[in-house]
């Protein structure tokens, strides 16, 4: 697969790398999840959500922000900054916009070819949710 350019990213809106984003991050929690022991598929669906609520991102994300690279700031920014419609159940507007920022950051760096970085937030998330949730 491609990867984008930096200005080819900069074409992308903010919802096209969101929706890549959440992709990414949901596969990597589904994966870590049925990797871990079996079960029933509502049993790892239970697990996973725990991890891909917009609540649960927006914590992440908030112990992540200083972390980030200028740019990679710059890329949540984008997703953040998105009005949306409507906010799922359970979900606060800042929570909901936080989440999509996460994601819009996720997408931001799988398509520009950064998915060693990618995958190192999505740990970082699993890591921070994780503390949270003791």
């Amino acid at each position: 697969m491609k990867h984008l350019t930096k200005s080819e990213l900069a074409m992308r809106g903010p919802l096209e790398l969101a929706y890549i984003g959440d992709c990414v991050y949901e596969l990597y929690f589904r994966e870590r999840e049925v990797s871990a022991s079996p079960a029933k598929v509502g049993a790892h669906h239970t697990a996973v959500v725990a991890f891909v609520s917009a609540p649960a991102q927006a914590c992440a994300v908030a112990a992540l922000l200083p972390t980030l690279s200028e740019s990679e700031r710059a890329a949540f920014n984008r997703g953040r900054n998105v009005s949306h419609k409507s906010i799922p159940h359970g979900a606060s507007d800042e929570e909901y916009r936080a989440a999509t920022g996460l994601e819009c950051l996720i997408g931001w760096l799988w398509l520009g070819g950064e998915r060693e970085r990618a995958f190192e937030l999505c740990t970082e998330s699993e890591r921070i949710i994780s503390a949270q949730s003791l």
